[in-house]
């Protein structure tokens, strides 16, 4: 019977320690804490960030991050993706993708939507857009009152 317990202990112990492979993701602050999820039908595109983050575009001009719980080797040079999902929607931690070349399960760590500035700062941050950089225009001159010269002697 003890030797039952300690195999029972030792297992949830084990079960417990999960992967130590952390995630390359976003920060913390970049990080809502809410999960969205995208109704599959409104899918139109998508931009491979990475091995791990992805923008999905959906109808009415929306975009989502999202984040897989690990790399999916040569996903950015897969010829597509697609959705392993029971329903319509499309939501972290129950599905996952699959690409061509795929290995294993790619399950959906969170889905986020995303501000338009949000969407082209992540862009900006992979690498998949350049920054807009703003220059300063050329000094130009300005008409205005010109300086007089005072006699020195003109008082005397």
């Amino acid at each position: 019977m003890k030797q039952l317990f300690i195999i029972v202990i030792s297992c949830a112990i084990v079960a417990c320690a999960g992967s130590t492979e952390q995630l390359d993701t976003v920060s913390d602050e970049e990080s809502s804490g809410r999960n969205d999820c995208i109704h599959e039908p409104s899918i139109r595109g998508y931009t491979v960030l990475d091995e791990q983050n992805l923008i999905i575009e959906a109808s009415g001009n929306r975009a989502y991050h999202v984040v897989l719980d690990r790399r999916a080797r040569d996903l950015d040079r897969s010829h597509g993706i697609w959705f392993k999902t029971t329903t319509s929607r499309i939501c972290a931690r129950f599905d996952s993708i699959e690409y061509d070349g795929s290995l294993g399960i790619n399950r959906i760590a969170s889905i986020r939507e995303l501000e338009k500035e949000e969407e082209e700062h992540l862009l900006i941050r992979f690498g998949k857009r350049e920054p807009e950089i703003k220059q300063t225009p050329a000094p130009q001159e300005v008409e205005g009152a010109e300086v007089e010269e005072l006699d020195g002697g003109a008082g005397e």
